[in-house]
């Protein structure tokens, strides 16, 4: 099994803003700002989010997504199939790992986690690979 090298993971503890790719009903790409976690263990990206976001409502109709994120000419793309979560476990783990890489996020009651099983990792970060 895959298991990401240590370049890979710093890339991905680093802060970095990311974009989440989700397909809209028509199909076309909705491309948003999203902060992003990476977990090796768990082989999970999560995005914390407000439960009635068009992100949200993209995933539920279609949970094929992307998350990247860049720094210069070094970048890292991983694509699976997206979950949204709402339980107090979920939700509580992916605020833990947002504040340990970004900062603490505000109250919202409304918060969910999109929570993306890593298929595939692209990148010209060193450790990336196919993962299908």
């Amino acid at each position: 099994m895959w298991q990401p090298d240590a370049e890979f993971l710093a890339f991905w503890t680093e802060r970095h803003l990311c974009t989440l790719t989700t397909r809209r009903l028509d199909g076309s790409p909705h491309v948003v700002p999203v902060g992003a976690t990476f977990d090796a263990d768990a082989r999970l990206v999560r995005v914390i989010t407000s439960r009635g976001s068009w992100k949200v409502r993209n995933v539920v109709a279609d949970p094929v997504v992307a998350v990247c994120q860049l720094d210069g000419r070094r970048w890292s793309t991983v694509e699976g199939v997206a979950t949204v979560r709402d339980d107090a476990v979920a939700v509580g783990e992916a605020v833990r790992r947002y504040a340990e890489r970004y900062r603490q996020p505000r109250p919202n009651p409304e918060r969910v986690v999109i929570e993306i099983a890593v298929g595939r990792v692209m990148g010209t970060v060193k450790g990336v690979r196919d993962l299908r």
